[in-house]
């Protein structure tokens, strides 16, 4: 792989971290809508821009032999963990409720584990551990009403650390991953259908514009993260996916106000430390051993 490729990946990563925080920030200013409602618009507007991709590109929506079973696991969990970050970040901080929810590499290694025969060495087990530890810290469970959007966030990293288990498998099938996304999006809009036919609730023009600017930042987000991994292995700058985290914060304290506490930037420490601490032990003292 080429330094100009590696390069590409990160910028490419950064911008989709960028482009899922500012969702997240938009999720919340859309107010008082239903979670599943806005769930809904997302995922109508991103397999919007999906579709239209496909049909730029001339590439038929016909997924591989074999790949629709993984497809539709992909997108039962990776809808139902959706549906937790948002309901996390209607209720919590947004910096919180996106550290929560990049967990999903740590819970990847779990699943891959138990789902694809995948065996972690004792290091990668250590870093799950310490990533459970820094995610207390960010949750801080008690009996409280208060730490159930916690648990929500807990469960959105779970489930999109399993939907990422299947889209490996489907990457490893061949899958194009355009298909993958427009097959997610159009899966969920179709599992969100009937709730919203029965409990559509009326939203003004501002929410409408809200909606419609998560959906293209969540298109935006989902694009950059393809592309990232189109020029770099995952291992070497999924690391650089925890800048979400500093720009949910920043977005976070301008526009709404809010400030993460002690406890929770403890969490982020330990949390983002660990996949620093993983990055370098699985790819850049690797690098310096072949050098020398």
């Amino acid at each position: 792989m080429e330094k100009s490729d590696h390069k590409k990946g990160v910028i490419y990563i950064i911008a989709s971290a960028f482009c899922f925080a500012l969702m997240n920030l938009f999720i919340r200013l859309t107010g008082d809508v239903p979670t599943l409602q806005k769930c809904f618009f997302r995922n109508l507007f991103a397999l919007a821009i999906a579709m239209a991709s496909l049909a730029k590109a001339g590439i038929p929506f016909r997924p591989g032999k074999g790949n629709v079973k993984y497809m539709v696991m992909r997108s039962l969990t990776g809808g139902l963990g959706m549906m937790c970050n948002f309901y996390a970040v209607d209720h919590m901080d947004i910096s919180d409720a996106s550290m929560l929810n990049k967990l999903s590499p740590f819970f990847a290694v779990v699943f891959s584990a138990l789902l694809l025969k995948e065996k972690a060495n004792k290091f990668e087990w250590g870093a799950v551990i310490c990533a459970f530890i820094g995610m207390l810290f960010v949750v801080r469970p008690s009996f409280d009403i208060k730490v159930i959007p916690a648990l929500a966030g807990v469960a959105g990293g779970l489930g999109a650390g399993i939907a990422y288990t299947f889209v490996r498998v489907l990457g490893t099938r061949g899958e194009k991953s355009m298909i993958v996304v427009a097959f997610f999006s159009g899966f969920t809009t179709l599992l969100l259908l009937p709730y919203l036919i029965f409990n559509f609730k009326p939203m003004t023009p501002v929410q409408w514009m809200f909606l419609v600017l998560t959906g293209l930042a969540a298109a935006g987000g989902q694009i950059g993260i393809t592309s990232a991994y189109s020029c770099a292995p995952a291992k070497e700058i999924s690391v650089y996916d925890f800048s979400i985290v500093i720009f949910a914060a920043v977005f976070g304290f301008v526009f709404l106000g809010q400030i993460p506490d002690v406890l929770s930037f403890a969490g982020y420490f330990i949390i983002i430390g660990t996949a620093l601490l993983k990055w370098y032990y699985t790819v850049i003292r690797p690098a310096k051993a072949e050098k020398a």
